[in-house]
């Protein structure tokens, strides 16, 4: 197994209007960084978290001279449940996936149904009927880029930006129901409608990984895993002219539908993250059902720019990296390139159900960097 060093990320208490109350340290979903910050997010909150380093992010500059700003998601976007205040009532993004590319971060939700998680102290026949239960919330089928402002020795989110001439806005894949545009043109998909109707844990339809590549968008998903097979979704959006908040999807592909399918051979596990590295993507694999591990990193050549809806064994497929996993903790959910000064590039890990050995101190978190060869 490949030698990680810890990366120490430091947060500062933040209040619990756009978290369902799962503090930041307990777990992160998604990491990204973008010069001297990093973007982080806790996948129960509506809220993006931004740690700025000031000494050039060596081992302690996340967690020394740091600064951390929280941005809550509806200042940009429109979420079409908004955070009230109170935190019983927030509806969470459950955001999954974080790129960046042109100008533009981008970020995805799990696009997931829940399934109710069942608890034993009332007796088996109400944790049986816990088990019926089966919700969607809407605040999941968010598709959205924000442009970034990388000005004045600052990298901030803004709503709107006139850059190179032109205005950039902050905008998301239009909303449908408790749906998008995504789910609906997936509706009538041989391999993916069946499981539009399963919850993510169980197999179902579940996003959790993003990658962005010029024109190009890829949402990997967790699952469903179709004998073995894990898939990626290309798309290709553009602004609406009527309304420059809102996306479409365009038509892509020699059959002219609104996204192409990938399918790749991961050993058998889902896909729970990915980033750009040139044209490479580099994906994170891990058990698309509630299971510890294994998790590993693969690297698909040129898959950042396919020519054609492509079928990959795992011989068309270099695996990277083995990442360690605890017993009911330390899940490894997202990844990023990461890039010090005078050194090659590197991949950022973070955990969600961090164990308390990745969480020393009060606002502490362990992440782990892993050499790219």
């Amino acid at each position: 197994m490949t030698t990680s060093r810890p990366l120490l990320l430091k947060f500062q208490p933040q209040h619990n209007a756009f978290s369902r109350g799962k503090e930041l340290c307990d777990g992160l979903s998604v990491v990204l960084q973008i010069n001297d910050t990093l973007w982080l997010a806790n996948d129960e909150t509506v809220s993006l978290e931004r740690l700025s380093c000031t000494n050039g992010g060596d081992a302690a500059g996340y967690a020394g001279a740091c600064d951390h700003k929280q941005f809550p998601l509806n200042d940009y976007l429109q979420l079409p449940v908004p955070p009230t205040g109170d935190p019983s009532d927030l509806q969470e993004v459950d955001i999954e996936g974080l790129a960046y590319d042109d100008g533009y971060l981008w970020l995805v939700g799990s696009h997931s149904l829940k399934r109710r998680k069942p608890t034993l102290k009332d007796g088996a026949a109400k944790a049986q009927r816990q088990l019926c239960r089966v919700s969607s919330e809407s605040n999941r089928y968010l598709l959205a880029r924000i442009p970034v402002a990388t000005g004045h020795g600052e990298v901030t989110l803004t709503k709107e930006i006139l850059q190179d001439g032109a205005s950039r806005t902050a905008a998301q894949l239009r909303a449908r129901g408790k749906g998008n545009d995504l789910v609906e043109a997936l509706r009538s998909d041989e391999h993916l409608a069946p499981f539009l109707a399963i919850p993510g844990k169980d197999n179902g339809f579940d996003i959790e990984g993003l990658a962005v590549k010029g024109k190009r968008v890829f949402v990997g998903l967790r699952g469903p895993v179709l004998r073995g097979w894990a898939v990626i979704l290309e798309l290709e959006l553009k602004q609406d002219k009527l309304n420059p908040s809102m996306l479409k999807l365009k038509r892509i592909g020699p059959d002219r539908r609104r996204y192409r399918k990938h399918f790749l051979q991961l050993e058998g596990l889902g896909i729970r993250d990915m980033c750009v590295q040139d044209n490479d993507l580099l994906i994170l694999a891990g058990p698309t059902m509630d299971l510890d591990g294994p998790v590993k990193v693969f690297r698909w050549i040129d898959g950042a720019c396919p020519d054609d809806e492509c079928m990959l064994d795992a011989d068309a497929l270099k695996r990277v990296v083995d990442i360690p996993f605890g017993q009911g903790v330390d899940h490894a959910e997202g990844i990023c390139l990461y890039a010090e000064k005078g050194s090659p590039p590197a991949l950022l890990v973070v955990y969600d159900a961090a164990s308390s050995s990745r969480q020393p101190e009060t606002g502490i978190l362990v992440a782990d960097v892993f050499p790219l060869s």
